[in-house]
């Protein structure tokens, strides 16, 4: 269910679920840390993006029942995609939502499509965000609108993301894939590991 692409020095992993709006199984979480592990190894990008019209609705509800909500597996997940030393890019193909939401904000740059909208319902579920998801937030779009997301709720559209800084800019649908494609080739095109050396040029206000 995770789908694996491999373009020269470019790897794109699609979550492949698109019949339960790209839901994340345990067994799909390690499938996409075993894969950006590699690829951090071995290439100068890598793209994350969702079949059909959503990125990801979180967690399966069937395993979110049995404790996958909860499951430190998420914040492996995200620690995961922060470290590596390459080029990273969520290509929201719609919305994202609940503990999906570790993997965008754990990426280098965001593109999204104009009909997404972003939510994370810890308060309303009865949940603790995965621990580092809160500062990720709040270093892109500051502490007062991360507590509109998480404790109170708030439904974000994609053009008030954008306002933000929650993503990086909106791109029409048809357009997703190529737009992030572009912004690889310069890493893609470089000597070996130059795009971690850049990376690591430029400040985190949140640790991994």
């Amino acid at each position: 269910m995770i789908r694996r692409e491999d373009d020269g020095a470019l790897t794109i992993l699609t979550l492949d679920r698109p019949d339960k709006a790209n839901s994340l199984t345990r067994a799909m979480m390690e499938q996409l840390i075993a894969a950006l592990t590699d690829a951090g190894r071995t290439h100068a990008a890598v793209i994350l993006t969702g079949a059909g019209k959503v990125f990801s609705a979180g967690a399966d509800l069937d395993e979110a029942r049995a404790g996958l909500a909860t499951d430190s597996i998420w914040e492996e997940l995200s620690g995961t995609m922060a470290a590596l030393p390459c080029l990273t890019i969520a290509a929201l193909n719609g919305t994202l939502a609940g503990g999906a939401f570790g993997m965008a904000l754990a990426c280098d740059i965001r593109l999204a499509v104009p009909t997404a909208k972003f939510f994370y319902p810890v308060m309303k579920l009865g949940f603790l965000p995965q621990p580092s998801d809160p500062a990720r937030m709040a270093a892109l779009i500051g502490p007062g609108r991360t507590r509109m997301i998480l404790m109170g709720g708030a439904r974000i559209e994609a053009s008030e993301a954008l306002q933000w800084g929650l993503v990086d800019r909106l791109v029409a649908p048809e357009a997703l894939l190529s737009e992030a494609h572009a912004l690889t080739t310069d890493a893609c095109a470089a000597p070996e590991r130059h795009a971690g050396r850049i990376k690591a040029l430029i400040p985190r206000v949140w640790s991994h």
